[in-house]
């Protein structure tokens, strides 16, 4: 529902405001555990289970870098990699954290004592559970091989030995050197498919197999070697694309490090959909990057991803005095390190995991206590004409005529908004000048050409406008309205050849519901934004007896007046669905596709709209 959404933005961006400050005390925390200070019993790793939300719809996945400099031989600090996870450890439940993935290069040369180091650092994360992926880079075992290398060090300490048995693990392949993990976030699965630093045939054919037995989950896929710079692939890059990215319209983000400054790189796949490519290293850096770690912000409902990059160790020593460097180096904002991606998820996830339509509701089903009126179009076939009566599915006898005009004609459709009732819609086809077009009225004697509504209603309508819809031909026309002027009524006040209610779309194609409420001379008007064209919209017009909202999409517009609207003026005269009267004639015809209409006499929530 669109008020909670807006509800758990402001949330949000409260949690947003007070991130840096818990952000420093986290930090902190780690700084002072790493200098061998003493630790609160709450501190240190806990025996607390990570149980990340998999149904919230904003969760994060953290990346670390090239941390190669921080275990080089006789120079291993362990500081600042255990303060970047300590960080996570803490922030994790603020932040629904889901995923850690390195990007290689966990050390200088690969040596024994430099990979216990930091598999001792990341048994911080096994103590919790917390699912991460490690891979090879160049400096962790002998660049000029594969992934058919045999034993090394780094697979002794994070082989699949390591992985086994937990929770996001779901496999590796034979020589060790390439895993996959999976996750739940969203409500969905997603994989993270972490490659070795070089693949042999062998390890291809693993990867391709793996996305093959998948074939609905999205990936980020991780390694250590692909962009090289903004816009461009390293040769080995390329061929990675060329082999196995670009055919897999499943990997939507990748992840690599290696060189450096960090950047950005967009590229079309063979299913003409983007993938984002990112480098993220920061060795080049103060301190080998001081285990910076970069958080990929996931919010499914505003399709984006927030990324910002960010050393906790380097924010942990504030309370010491920041020098001059580390004052630059602990929240970085540049370009390449603290931007927004969008993705609009479900188009993106389209091709490979289509989101399943949403199947019709009975007729029955929409008539809610007080319906009034309920007309829906489905069950014919497309292009053909509108002939006869359009039966009122309420039961209360408010049937519609066919009204043509200049040799115009409707037409069924089967298209229609994806949470509509009724899969089916008319096609109307309005033009101003000369005025031509075909639009439906109540027949004379309906119940609903008398009511006035005294004690609320609710008008809900879908509709779309098509690409070709042009202001100076089709504004002004009109989705559903009443029939008979103010002056017809005595209500002299604005423009007394307005009728008496109408909600209709102006020039810039923003809904209007404009109307003589009984207890008002002039017209109360509510409005809403500008629509779109070629998009379904749901509208509601609301009224609880005292005041008109609008919705668009179950979100309440801006313009809403908060002057009391009691009821709706009537001459015992038709309502109209497609056109729009002025002086007491027709002077518009819609230009565009109109779906389910109901009219209730009371106020509903958003809860009980069409779309929900």
């Amino acid at each position: 529902m669109c008020t909670s959404h807006a509800h758990e933005q402001g949330e949000a961006a409260r949690a947003g405001a007070g991130r840096r400050g818990f952000l420093r005390a986290t930090a902190l925390l780690g700084a002072a555990a790493t200098a061998g200070l003493a630790l609160p019993a709450t501190a240190e790793a806990t025996s607390a289970t990570w149980r990340p939300d998999p149904e919230s719809r904003r969760f994060t996945l953290a990346v670390m870098p090239d941390t190669q400099y921080l275990f080089d031989g006789p120079s291993i600090d362990r500081a600042p990699v255990e303060a970047s996870l300590r960080h996570l450890l803490d922030q994790g439940a603020h932040d629904n954290l889901v995923f850690l993935s390195h990007l290689g290069d966990l050390t200088q040369n690969g040596a024994k004592d430099e990979v216990g180091a930091i598999s001792e650092a990341f048994g911080l994360l096994d103590r919790r559970g917390i699912g991460y992926s490690v891979l090879a880079g160049n400096h962790d075992v002998r660049a000029s091989t594969t992934d058919q290398r045999g034993a090394t060090p780094y697979l002794d300490a994070f082989g699949p030995q390591r992985f086994q048995g937990r929770p996001t693990f779901g496999g590796a392949s034979p020589d060790g050197y390439n895993t996959f993990h999976l996750f739940r976030a969203g409500g969905r699965e997603w994989m993270v498919l972490a490659l070795d630093w070089r693949l042999s045939e062998k390890g291809y054919a693993w990867a391709a197999d793996v996305l093959a037995r998948h074939p609905r989950t999205p990936v980020v896929l991780t390694t250590h070697e692909l962009v090289v710079g903004d816009d461009s692939l390293s040769a080995y890059g390329q061929q990675l694309w060329d082999r196995l990215i670009e055919d897999h319209d499943q990997i939507f983000l990748t992840l690599n490090g290696h060189y450096w400054p960090a950047g950005r790189a967009t590229r079309e796949n063979a299913a003409g959909h983007e993938v984002h490519l990112h480098l993220t290293n920061y060795q080049n850096r103060y301190f080998g990057g001081a285990a910076m770690i970069r958080l990929y912000r996931f919010d499914l409902d505003r399709n984006v991803i927030d990324v910002e990059t960010v050393s906790p160790w380097i924010l942990g020593r504030a309370a010491k005095g920041l020098n001059e460097l580390e004052r630059q180096e602990s929240e970085l904002s540049g370009d390449a390190d603290r931007f927004t991606v969008g993705i609009d998820f479900a188009e993106r996830f389209a091709g490979f995991d289509p989101a399943p339509a949403r199947a019709a509701r009975p007729a029955s089903g929409m008539l809610v206590r007080d319906t009034v009126a309920y007309w829906r179009f489905d069950g014919h076939d497309d292009g053909t004409a509108v002939g006869g009566t359009v039966r009122d599915l309420s039961g209360r006898g408010n049937d519609l005529a066919l009204v043509t005009v200049g040799g115009g004609v409707l037409t069924w459709s089967s298209d229609h908004h994806p949470d509509q009732p009724g899969h089916g819609s008319l096609e109307f086809q309005g033009y101003k000048s000369p005025l031509k077009g075909a639009y439906l009225r109540t027949v004379d004697g309906a119940p609903l050409n008398s009511a006035t509504f005294g004690t609320g209603y609710t008008i809900e309508a879908f509709y779309r406008l098509p690409a070709d819809w042009d202001p100076s031909h089709h504004a002004w026309s009109g989705l559903v309205g009443r029939t008979g002027t103010g002056g017809a009524a005595g209500r002299t006040g604005d423009d007394p050849d307005e009728p008496l209610a109408t909600l209709s779309l102006s020039d810039d194609r923003e809904p209007q519901w404009a109307m003589r409420p009984l207890n008002q001379e002039g017209i109360a008007t509510n409005w809403g934004q500008e629509t779109p064209l070629e998009t379904w919209w749901h509208l509601a017009v609301v009224n609880d007896g005292r005041r008109t909202t609008l919705y668009v999409e179950g979100c309440p517009v801006v313009r809403n007046p908060t002057a009391a609207a009691v009821g709706i003026t009537s001459v015992g005269l038709p309502w109209l669905l497609g056109g729009y009267e002025y002086g007491g004639r027709i002077d518009q015809i819609l230009h565009g596709r109109l779906g389910d209409v109901r009219i209730v006499s009371r106020a509903l929530p958003v809860s009980s709209f069409m779309n929900h």
